[in-house]
């Protein structure tokens, strides 16, 4: 029934934004339909909560409306709201409320200030609260404003009024408490629009098979786990992915540096509910200002943006993070430094996973010298896996994972996994089918040698190949030709020699009958 029922939201709410938005670019509209989303989300959790604490007087939220001591039940009700919930609504703001004013006997009536109030009575409801950080500018990119909704403001009203319409008419199954269908059908539609969104998908999206293979990595042999953080955490979807991996994740952590993304996170966290307590994501540069420099996590996971421009500031030099390296990632290269950055951050008995491309495996100068520094002096590295190429939106390089650990159970050797054939060919992109996925999480686990596809390579022949960890040095996947018949190929050369001259001979006939010269 959950299956069926996930299914069919999310393709209500793709019908909706596929519907709707028009002439709008999908970016520009994802902001919107998933800001509305996010609203309707809240406004039933309001709702919900405050009828659950009425109910022993007899009341539903929207009856307080009318009744007498109005002010004082609304006071009790958002005082208990702010601390359960982070935020308040009044029972006129709802989502529902909005939705029927805005088209109140079949016609399009004006909403637009009232819905901007709304949004920004929610942000200021968590002012001076502990959820107060968690929730402000959370809608500062549903700019209700902007000429892209209709060039008046009655064309822009008339549009966010079918949203909303359209939106209230879907049932989001809050009251059972089991399902995160609305979290995952909002996941959908983040995928859905990273899809189309070509190069700059990258930016807040990694695609589910590789987040689960990140999260299934950095949670084997492990039920709970006390904290997890992505330093480049997009829409937050690498997070959830390992919350969905072990019973019970304590705390998330995660920066990300574009502030729309960003509060994409925030809401996705909300939205799968991640309590805001629970959950403390930063706005800011990573490597150049990290947030979370002094707390050590259990399991750290990232996509971060490949082969990405950094200052590389030789102030970094004194930056515990980096020192003890000796160089820093060059200044086109930010790769390694993010690998640094995760390793500083890393617990004693944490795992981490990053994907990269594969440039780290084989460059040399810096990159060279830090790769042999973790091996060699600090023996982190637990695992190399190659992905195939094109699996991710906007790029078609091939990528591959890499493991660390501070305390490996393996210390005297590295895995090596060659998927990079391993995958579907889906339109114009390579996928990781659930049986690939399932061969790099069990060779992962066994750590076992398979002919082709995976080997236990020991330190020694690390240091021998000068630390270069280049997949096919390891694993080797040549195919031999098929012997060729030498004797075969000269019977067919004269086979079609002489079917050649009997060509010619005919050719010749019929030439000679018209009285022509033949061509050869």
């Amino acid at each position: 029934m959950a299956a069926e029922q996930k299914q069919k939201i999310e393709q209500q709410l793709w019908n909706i934004a596929n519907t709707l938005r028009g002439k709008m670019d999908a970016d520009d509209f994802r902001d919107y339909i998933l800001g509305f989303i996010f609203y309707k989300y809240l406004s039933r959790k309001m709702e919900l909560y405050a009828n659950e604490i009425l109910s022993p007087d007899g009341l539903t939220f929207q009856e307080i409306e009318g009744h007498k001591d109005k002010e004082l039940l609304k006071q009790e009700v958002k005082q208990l709201a702010i601390d359960k919930l982070g935020f308040f609504l009044e029972p006129g703001e709802l989502f529902s409320e909005l939705a029927r004013r805005g088209n109140a006997g079949g016609k399009n009536n004006f909403i637009l200030g009232d819905l901007s109030k709304v949004l920004t009575h929610i942000e200021q409801s968590t002012m001076g609260s502990e959820s107060e950080e968690d929730f402000v500018n959370l809608f500062s990119d549903l700019d209700l404003t902007s000429h892209k909704l209709g060039k008046s403001e009655t064309d822009k009203n008339e549009l966010i009024v079918k949203i909303l319409v359209h939106l209230e008419e879907i049932d989001f199954d809050l009251e059972n408490v089991d399902s995160d269908v609305l979290g995952d059908a909002y996941e959908y539609l983040i995928g859905k629009f990273a899809s189309g969104a070509g190069k700059k998908a990258g930016e807040f999206y990694t695609p589910q098979q590789v987040s689960s293979i990140l999260a299934q990595l950095v949670t084997v042999g492990k039920d709970k786990l006390k904290s997890v953080y992505d330093p480049t955490c997009g829409s937050g979807s690498l997070l959830l992915r390992v919350a969905k991996e072990v019973k019970d994740v304590s705390f998330f952590y995660g920066q990300e540096m574009n502030p729309t993304t960003y509060n994409l996170c925030r809401m996705n966290m909300i939205m799968h509910n991640v309590h805001y307590k629970r959950f403390d994501i930063k706005n800011e540069d990573t490597l150049e200002r990290p947030q979370h420099y002094d707390i050590r996590f259990e399991a750290i996971v990232a996509n971060p943006p490949f082969s990405a421009n950094w200052s590389a500031s030789p102030l970094f030099m004194n930056d515990d993070r980096f020192s003890s390296y000796g160089k820093l990632a060059p200044s086109s290269k930010a790769d390694f430094a993010f690998l640094q950055h995760m390793v500083h951050q890393l617990d004693e008995n944490g795992t981490m996973a990053i994907v990269l491309p594969h440039g780290v495996l084989f460059r040399g100068a810096a990159e060279g010298h830090i790769r042999k520094y973790l091996i060699e002096d600090k023996n982190y590295l637990d695992a190399v896996i190659g992905l195939p190429a094109n699996i991710f939106y906007g790029t078609s390089i091939p990528t591959c994972i890499l493991v660390l650990k501070k305390n490996r159970t393996h210390a005297k050797d590295v895995l090596f996994i060659d998927s990079s054939q391993h995958f579907e060919k889906v339109k114009t992109q390579n996928v990781l089918r659930t049986e690939d996925i399932d061969k790099i999480i069990a060779t992962y686990k066994n750590r076992t040698t398979e002919d082709k596809y995976c080997y236990v390579a020991p330190l020694s022949e690390l240091a021998e190949n000068d630390y270069n960890l280049n997949i096919p040095r390891y694993v080797d996947t040549f195919e031999e030709e098929e012997a060729i018949d030498l004797t075969a190929v000269t019977q067919e050369l004269r086979q079609l020699a002489q079917e050649s001259a009997t060509t010619d001979a005919t050719i010749k006939g019929f030439c000679e009958e018209l009285g022509i010269e033949t061509p050869f």
